[in-house]
C-alpha cells in the first residue's frame, strides 16, 4: 500500500498541532499522554487516499493526485475533525477512520495505564493501533480485523511511522486468545452484543468499551463466586455511529412507523428503539421514554452475567430490562 511521501511532513505537523489545539480547547483530548499521541502520531500516513461523500456517490481524494489543490484538500481533510470514508465495496461502506474528537473521547474513556495489555477490534486504517502503540508500546497492543486487505494496508501504514502491534487476521467476535489476558478491550465497529469471548480474555478489573445501539458501553470486568466472569457497566452520553461488526449478525432493522417526525427522529428516542429492538415495538418505546422524561444514554447499562445479557434503565435489576441482541442465551455476536 502507498503511503504519502516525506514531502507532506512539514504540513501534516501544522495541521496536527492545528488540530490537537482545537480538540484540547473543546475539552475533548484532556490527557497530556493522548495529547502527545495525537501530537506525533501522523494521521496523513493512514489515509493515502478516502472518499468524500457527494450525493449518491463518493469522490476520491489521493495524496498523489496530479493537481496541487486536490492534493491539498486531501491533506486537510486528513486533518479534519470528520470521519473519513476508506473503503467502499459495491457501494457499501466496510471501513472508515474514527472521527479525531470521538477517538480521543474513546481512548481517554478506555482508562489504560502504563502496563497494559490492549486488545483492538477492528483495526481499520491503523491509526487507533498507532495512538495505542505511542502510548502503551508495541508490545501491549493487539489489534484484529477479518479482511486481509485492510490488515496488509494497516501494517503497511503502522510499518511507515514505525509501529509494529501484533496484527491478526480473523474474526473479531472470537478475541485473541493466543495474545490473552487483557486488561482493556476496545472495539470500533458496532455490535449486537457483546461477545463472550471478550469477556473471557480479559482479567478480573478489566475494561472493556464498545459500541453498541449507538452509544458506547463502557464495561467493568471482574470475578463473580456464583457466575464466574460478569461485566457491567453505563452508556457515556456521547453518540456513536460505527461500522457493523463484520461477521456477526446485522443490526436489527429500526423503524418509528406511525411516529411523529420529531419523534422518530430523535437521536436518544433512536438509541432508545435501537437498544430495545425486538423488546418493544416503537409505541411501547415511546411510551416509556415519555414517563421517564427522555432519558440520556448514561440513564442506560449493560450487564453481562451467568450467560445473559441484558440492557436496563437506572438498575440493571429494575423493572425496565431487555435482552441485548433480542437474545438471552450464551453466545454473543
Amino acid at each position: 500500500m502507498e503511503v504519502p511521501a516525506d514531502r507532506f511532513a512539514e504540513p501534516a505537523a501544522a495541521a496536527r498541532r492545528a488540530l490537537v489545539r482545537r480538540l484540547t480547547a473543546s475539552g475533548e483530548l484532556r490527557d497530556p499522554a493522548w495529547r502527545a499521541a495525537f501530537e506525533e502520531v501522523p494521521r496523513h500516513v493512514f489515509v493515502p487516499y478516502y472518499f468524500a461523500r457527494l450525493p449518491g456517490s463518493y469522490e476520491r481524494l489521493w495524496c498523489e493526485d496530479p493537481s496541487p489543490v486536490r492534493r491539498e484538500r486531501w491533506l486537510r481533510g486528513a486533518y479534519a475533525d470528520v470521519p473519513l470514508v476508506t473503503r467502499v465495496r459495491d457501494g457499501t461502506l466496510i471501513s472508515s477512520s474514527t472521527q479525531p474528537s470521538l477517538m480521543a473521547r474513546m481512548l481517554q474513556e478506555l482508562r489504560v495505564r502504563d502496563g497494559c495489555r490492549v486488545l483492538e477490534i477492528g483495526t481499520g486504517t491503523g491509526y487507533n493501533a498507532a495512538l495505542l502503540c505511542h502510548r502503551l508500546g508495541d508490545d501491549l497492543v493487539t489489534t484484529v480485523d477479518l479482511d486481509p486487505d485492510i490488515v496488509e494496508s494497516a501494517r503497511a501504514h503502522l510499518a511507515a511511522v514505525g509501529c509494529r502491534p501484533a496484527l491478526i487476521t480473523g474474526d473479531g467476535a472470537r478475541g485473541c486468545p493466543d495474545r490473552a489476558p487483557f486488561d482493556r478491550a476496545i472495539a470500533t465497529c458496532t455490535l449486537t452484543s457483546v461477545p463472550w469471548a471478550w469477556l473471557e480474555q480479559c482479567r478480573p478489573g478489566g475494561h472493556i468499551l464498545a459500541p453498541l445501539a449507538t452509544g458506547l458501553i463502557a464495561l467493568d470486568v471482574s470475578d463473580d463466586a456464583a457466575h464466574g466472569r460478569v461485566a457491567q457497566g453505563r452508556f457515556l452520553r456521547t453518540p456513536a455511529h460505527f461500522v457493523p461488526l463484520r461477521g456477526g449478525p446485522p443490526p436489527p432493522a429500526v423503524r418509528g412507523g406511525g411516529l411523529p417526525r420529531s419523534v422518530a427522529e430523535n437521536d436518544l428516542f433512536r438509541f432508545l428503539l435501537n437498544l430495545t429492538a425486538g423488546s418493544l415495538d416503537p409505541q411501547e418505546a415511546l411510551s416509556l421514554w415519555e414517563r421517564e422524561q427522555r432519558p440520556e444514554r448514561d440513564r442506560y447499562g449493560v450487564t453481562l452475567r451467568g450467560g445473559r445479557q441484558w440492557s436496563w434503565l437506572d438498575d440493571p435489576e429494575g423493572p425496565y430490562a431487555w435482552p441485548v441482541g433480542g437474545r438471552v442465551s450464551r453466545g454473543g455476536s
